[in-house]
């Protein structure tokens, strides 16, 4: 629940600092005709939509199981993030292309001076909300006792690590932007502020594919990360009673949701009601070790003969 709180604040801030340097980057745009701007102003509109998209996820994900949904709600974090990711592409990268393809066919002569207020503000802006995912995510790391980057590339939240990646984007485009500005003023040619919009394109598309590829892996169903995998294996070895474990299964149902099924065979001096008792003592175990583990399905069987 902590995580969860912590999750969603981090999405409302990045929201707000989105909806504030987006109004600024804006006006910057048009009054320095700066395509690579207007391509940032698309660029926060996109992250804006997609920070709505995010918050929905966290409100719909939380609902409890019902009767048509036994296992809860979890996986439409994964749904709603993988329309973010959809958003990024068309209303980010898409307009910041044309518009760079438009930039190199004109020029401009107008003082970037507006512009370059603009991008001091927006990176204090989206700086602020990058260092509060980034220390939500060191928090979790920490917690986990493992490296800040492997928790990003094994955590199943995809709504903290869509913000993750829009506001790291966010700060590359912005010195991109920059980048664009100061060689157009230098050069006076309009191919560099064009090429710079373009650039922040590609990288956007960079990022919505990242981002969809993620949620395309946990809708379809994606087993625990190896270092979870080898701890719940342990666990079931080592319980009284348990001589082999057949077959071993996780699914993520959501960021706080792990499926756990397994076939064991129980030693054969095991009574039926000891067997059960084993079952539960194994599903504490696990829960307490990995709190994300909410439903864990034991189906004992008789070893091989060949183990025997």
């Amino acid at each position: 629940m902590a995580e969860r709180a912590s999750t969603r604040g981090t999405v409302l801030i990045a929201g707000a600092a989105n909806v504030a340097v987006f109004a600024v980057k804006l006006a910057a745009g048009i009054l320095v005709g700066s395509s690579a701007m207007l391509a940032e102003a698309a660029h926060s509109a996109a992250d804006t939509l997609n920070q709505a998209l995010l918050l929905t996820s966290v409100h719909r994900g939380e609902r409890p199981a019902d009767q048509r949904h036994p296992f809860g709600y979890g996986q439409e974090r994964y749904f709603w993030s993988l329309l973010a990711a959809f958003g990024i592409f068309v209303a980010g990268a898409g307009f910041s292309v044309f518009e760079g393809v438009l930039a190199l066919g004109h020029g401009h002569s107008e003082s970037p001076l507006l512009a370059y207020l603009a991008l001091g503000v927006s990176g204090l802006a989206e700086g602020t909300s990058l260092i509060r995912v980034f220390v939500q995510l060191r928090g979790e790391a920490r917690r986990g006792q493992v490296e800040v980057l492997d928790h990003v590339r094994a955590s199943p939240d995809t709504t903290v690590k869509a913000a993750l990646f829009e506001d790291s984007a966010a700060m590359i485009g912005l010195a991109l932007a920059a980048l664009g500005l100061a060689l157009r003023q230098l050069t006076g040619s309009q191919v560099w502020d064009g090429a710079a919009s373009i650039t922040i394109g590609a990288l956007l598309v960079a990022v919505a594919v990242r981002l969809g590829l993620d949620s395309r892996d946990y809708l379809i169903g994606r087993a625990a990360d190896p270092r979870d995998l080898k701890l719940i294996r342990e666990e079931i070895e080592r319980a009284a009673g348990v001589d082999h474990l057949l077959d071993l299964r996780t699914m993520h149902v959501g960021p706080d949701h792990l499926i756990v099924a397994a076939r064991v065979a129980f030693s054969d001096e095991i009574s039926a009601d000891r067997a059960e008792d084993v079952a539960d003592e194994i599903d504490r175990r696990l829960v307490s070790r990995l709190p994300q583990v909410s439903h864990v399905f034991l189906d004992p069987t008789q070893a091989p003969a060949r183990l025997r």
